[in-house]
């Protein structure tokens, strides 16, 4: 089904100083950076959490390292879902265990991804805390969970869509708000 472009809310400008600001609150609750890993969510967290990760090197000279995950076997809606989705690999090569975690996800709705997330998480191991990162926040939440650092607060609409696009896979960065276009 097309989809119509209602808005465009960030630029790659915008992206950029969304990111920025966010790895400044990073830092000034995070006293004890070595302790700190970041996994991203797949698809478009992990990218924003490699972001991330290069914005504290580049602020700190401190690397932390990124981890990836799949939160697809850990998804509650697979009889919503006609096709089974794919099952991605996660790559998390470092221990999670008592680690401060930072969980980076593109965008923020109903809170089923993260709760995923977080089981998936706990499979590895009991970190010492989860700290939730996202680019959007879009509210409609069906589970009580928040972000610990949002990049832009974008009320919407059940029927719109937010689309965030990454350059390293999209070709350039922006967020639009979308919705199915009309059958005529």
């Amino acid at each position: 089904m097309a989809e119509k472009i209602k808005a465009r809310v960030m630029d790659q400008a915008k992206i950029r100083r969304a990111l920025i600001r966010m790895t400044s609150e990073i830092l000034e609750r995070n006293r004890n950076l070595k302790n700190l890993v970041i996994i991203g969510i797949r698809t478009r967290g992990i990218y924003l959490g490699k972001r991330i990760a290069g914005l504290i090197q580049n602020l700190e000279q401190i690397e932390v390292p990124v981890g990836v995950l799949d939160i697809t076997p850990y998804r509650d809606d697979y009889a919503e879902v006609e096709t089974q989705p794919a099952v991605e690999k996660t790559a998390i090569d470092f221990p999670v265990v008592k680690k401060d975690i930072l969980l980076v996800d593109d965008v923020l709705f109903t809170g089923r991804t993260i709760r995923a997330a977080m089981e998936g998480l706990f499979n590895l191991g009991r970190p010492q805390t989860i700290q939730l990162l996202v680019l959007i926040d879009r509210g409609h939440r069906e589970l009580p969970i928040r972000a610990d650092y949002v990049g832009k607060v974008l009320p919407t609409s059940r029927r719109e869509i937010v689309q965030v696009k990454l350059g390293e896979i999209d070709g350039d960065d922006e967020v639009l708000i979308t919705e199915p276009a009309e059958l005529s």
